[in-house]
This record gives C-alpha cells, sequence and structure tokens, in this order.
C-alpha cells in the first residue's frame, strides 16, 4: 500500500498511541490574535501576566520555526474511570498521575525523530504546552475538534479529556480543515461553573475566576469570596467537562504512567487535611500537582474546611 507522507506520520502517531492528529497550514493567526488581543485587554488571564508576553510568536509559528510549513496537532487520553473516595477533597482527572509535559513529550519526540529519519532533514520543534502556542487554536484550525462554550477543544468521538501538543516543522504536508462547532443551544457548562468563569452566551473563558486558575496558578491567599464556590476542588476543576454531554464518548485511557499512586485513590477528608510533606512527596512524585508545592496544596485543602 502506497501511503503519502501525512498518511504514514498519522499512522506512526496512531501506532505511539496519540488518539488524534490531524495538520493545519502554518500561517499568521489574524482572527485569534484579535480575539487574544481583546481577551488580554479585559484582564482575564488575572495573575497570569506570562500570557501577555511573546504575542507574535503565540499567533506566528514561523517566529517559532523559520520556515514553517505545518502545524502537527495531536490529542493523547488522559480520562480514566478510577475515582477518590467521596469525601475527599478533589483532584483534577489529569493531575492523577506523572506530569502530561514530560510523558507526552517522550512520545512526541520519538514521532519527530521518526518523521526526520524517514523522510529526511527536516527542521521543527516539538510543543506541549511548554512555549507560547496556541494549541487550542491549532487544533481546531486542524479539524480536531471545535473549541466549546466552556473554552476547551470537543472532539465529536473523543469528548474532552485529552492533551494537546504540536510539532512545527517546513515539512509541507496534507492539510485538514476545521469541522462545525457542535454545541447547539447547549449551556450546561455556563449553568453549572460555580465562579461564573464562562461568560452568558459561552466562548469566553474569565481565568481569573476559574477554580483552576485559582488552585494553580494564583498565588498567595485565596480571595474569601470564592469560599463557597470551590465544590471542594484543591487541585485544578473538571466540572465543565463532567457536565459536557460530549464526554460520554470519554474512553478510559491506556497510559500505565498516568495511573495514580496506590494511596492516593484510598486517602479520605482526614487524610488529606493532615496530609505531611513527606506523604505529598510520595504521593506526588513527578505530578504536575507539584507545581504548587506543599504549602499551595495545603493551603487549597484549608481554604476549602
Amino acid at each position: 500500500m502506497n501511503l503519502t507522507i501525512t498518511s504514514q506520520i498519522k499512522q506512526k502517531a496512531a501506532e505511539l498511541g496519540f488518539m488524534g492528529i490531524a495538520i493545519a497550514k502554518a500561517e499568521h493567526m489574524d482572527e485569534e490574535a484579535r480575539r487574544l488581543e481583546d481577551w488580554l485587554n479585559q484582564g482575564n488571564h488575572g495573575g497570569m501576566s506570562y500570557m501577555e508576553n511573546h504575542f507574535d510568536k503565540r499567533v506566528d509559528p514561523t517566529e517559532l520555526v523559520p520556515g514553517s510549513k505545518s502545524v502537527i496537532s495531536l490529542m493523547y487520553n488522559y480520562y480514566t474511570e478510577a475515582i477518590q473516595d467521596e469525601s475527599a477533597p478533589k483532584l483534577a482527572m489529569y493531575a492523577h498521575g506523572k506530569d502530561y509535559h514530560k510523558v507526552v513529550k517522550k512520545k512526541l519526540i520519538i514521532l519527530y525523530k521518526w518523521i526526520q529519519e524517514t523522510f529526511g532533514e527536516i527542521d521543527g520543534r516539538c510543543f506541549v504546552d511548554s512555549a507560547p502556542v496556541l494549541e487550542r487554536d491549532w487544533a481546531r484550525r486542524s479539524g480536531l475538534g471545535w473549541v466549546g462554550k466552556h473554552s476547551l477543544l470537543v472532539n465529536p468521538k473523543k469528548g474532552s479529556y485529552f492533551f494537546l501538543c504540536e510539532i512545527i516543522c517546513d515539512l509541507e504536508l496534507e492539510y485538514d480543515h476545521p469541522i462545525k462547532d457542535h454545541c447547539g443551544t447547549c449551556t450546561r457548562c455556563i449553568e453549572a461553573c460555580p465562579t461564573d468563569a464562562i461568560s452568558e452566551e459561552g466562548y469566553i473563558m474569565d481565568g481569573s475566576k476559574c477554580i483552576s486558575y485559582l488552585t494553580i496558578e494564583h498565588k498567595g491567599e485565596l480571595p474569601k469570596e470564592f469560599s463557597p464556590q470551590m465544590q471542594d476542588w484543591m487541585f485544578g476543576c473538571d466540572i465543565c467537562q463532567q457536565v459536557c454531554p460530549w464526554n460520554r464518548f470519554s474512553k478510559q485511557h491506556e497510559e500505565p504512567k498516568f495511573q495514580p499512586h496506590e494511596d492516593l485513590l484510598g486517602m479520605t477528608k482526614s487524610d488529606w487535611q493532615e496530609i505531611t510533606e513527606d506523604t505529598f512527596d510520595k504521593i506526588f512524585a513527578g505530578s504536575p500537582v507539584k507545581r504548587t508545592k506543599f504549602q499551595g496544596l495545603k493551603r487549597n485543602i484549608d481554604f476549602l474546611k
């Protein structure tokens, strides 16, 4: 069977465990640049001042990889049916196992090196939420899904519990196309968000109100007005994904490194309230939860009392 270069790359990605792959032409993102500028001007990024940096690189892939022709977007599943003790403060699903930056990056580098070895000298870079790349918008442009009213990418067959990553390279490939928005009249995510972080019409997220932002990105004491609205989330939040009808298509991931530490799921509310730094280090070794450090997670847990 004589497969095109694009088809071979997609086949190899599937062999490596990626749940989806699609490709967009590397070009300046005019519409996305205007939208990002408006979002920043409205202060929706809260204390994430880094979002203001490297604006040109965020909207122009040739600033990251000179001469780039293609943006290859990929999805990596993290959905799990494993659940914590019902009394425990909640951890976002993506943070149950090892840090996705490292797990997915290794897979992505294997794919990129295979492309170089198979198709000749190619210039490019791999990105896993590690540089100023508008990954959600590139995934939308390539047709991996549409941006839902909760501002996350939704795939019509896979839901939204997946990580996004990219290879930007100077290899010209066959390009895919955006797909239709299928949110329709549904407003479940807007209605379910306890902090009203999603605009009334949807599609705009006020990051400064998002529970994920508050428990991970926010520095210092948490604003008291959010105390009644946290719904027991101590790190991240999955509410808008939990209520999304498209996630009925989510299936258990097959990544061993995303399995939680053996002690994590059984920890009760009191276990979390009494957690020591040694226990934190043991359970979250190599985990994205390390980002908050022990004191940050303890701050979040104490805020829920």
